[in-house]
């Protein structure tokens, strides 16, 4: 199946607080989304693997996503070698989108930073005709590399080199969000587990303070903020969003 637009995230739930308005934006335009995450997030304090692959399929649903897939590596002892690089090419080639939205290079949780370098490497030696790989049936894979990488801003503030209106779509991204009951403030999950620093009700005002804030630098109500390795350029000064003065 052939995406326009891949999501990659080490662990579920990064894509929705980092992305998922984009991808629903994305989708309303008429583009194919995925997600691919890198881990179960089996390490997390609160929840199981089991658990959090639900709230991972419950998410998918409500970001109408064509594909969401995991690649099972082990969360927190991943590494960013050429054996878990030619996991993730594999998983590149099979999908051949032509934008991937990928983790931060730099970031609280040193998961993050590993992901965005690995996933931003992994693109670009996927694109290499001597980088051999077989899909899942053993026949050798065609070499493909995305046009682009964005890394989406995650815990830590980065100043966007851009931002995406996602005002539109907002209020289904929280949902997305809050499927994950086990992670996020849930007045329905009711299991004895310690509070997170993600698991209060603070963490997700902050979270809708910070699409606030880059959606008012362009003048409207929430957008997701994204970091470019590579220069953007445009044909079309129509696309451009310009912030009212």
């Amino acid at each position: 199946m052939k995406l326009d637009v891949l999501a990659i995230a080490v662990h579920p739930d990064d894509v929705e607080l980092g992305c998922a308005g984009t991808l629903l934006m994305e989708k309303r335009n008429g583009k194919r989304t995925g997600v691919l995450d890198l881990t179960r997030g089996e390490l997390g304090t609160r929840g199981t693997p089991e658990l959090r692959a639900e709230e991972a399929a419950r998410a998918a649903a409500i970001l109408q996503l064509d594909v969401r897939d995991n690649l099972g590596m082990a969360d927190g002892f991943f590494r960013n070698d050429e054996t878990h690089q030619r996991q993730l090419i594999r998983a590149i080639r099979k999908y051949r989108p032509e934008i991937v939205l990928a983790n931060s290079l730099e970031d609280r949780h040193p998961d993050h930073g590993r992901a965005g370098h690995l996933i931003s490497e992994s693109c670009f030696l996927s694109g290499l005709r001597k980088v051999g790989t077989e899909d899942e049936e053993g026949r050798p894979q065609e070499h493909w590399r995305p046009k682009y990488v964005f890394h989406y801003i995650q815990d830590r503030y980065a100043n966007p080199n851009f931002v995406y209106d996602i005002s539109p779509v907002f209020e289904t991204k929280l949902e997305s969000i809050k499927a994950y009951t086990s992670q996020f403030f849930s007045a329905v999950y009711k299991q004895d587990e310690p509070q997170t620093y993600i698991s209060t009700p603070e963490f997700l005002n902050a979270v809708i303070g910070r699409h606030q804030m880059f959606g008012k630098m362009i003048g409207v109500p929430y957008a997701e903020g994204f970091i470019t390795e590579k220069m953007i350029g445009i044909r079309d000064f129509g696309s451009l969003v310009q912030k009212d003065t």
